[in-house]
């Protein structure tokens, strides 16, 4: 997948995820763009992943910042297999 930003993938995301819950759309096109979607979701959760590190390594515990597991606010881990 080429570079893109963080947010136009994740609005392809929504647009996609609106399409298919439409129900309007062939098989072979909602298998299509089904298809987008996990590529795009999988692209979003790197990113995602990038920005966690980013973060932990700016919380390091070197000068008085604690280091701290960012927390999403849903009370729920998000990691998946």
């Amino acid at each position: 997948m080429e570079e893109k930003k963080f947010e136009d993938a994740l609005r392809e995301l929504e647009d996609i995820v609106k399409r298919l819950e439409s129900g309007d759309l062939p098989l072979e096109e909602s298998l299509k763009i089904f298809e987008q979607g996990v590529t795009l979701s999988r692209y979003c959760f790197q990113k995602l992943e990038e920005a966690e590190k980013r973060v932990s390594i700016l919380m390091k515990d070197d000068g008085g910042v604690k280091r701290e597991p960012f927390d999403t606010g849903e009370g729920e881990d998000v990691k998946g297999d």
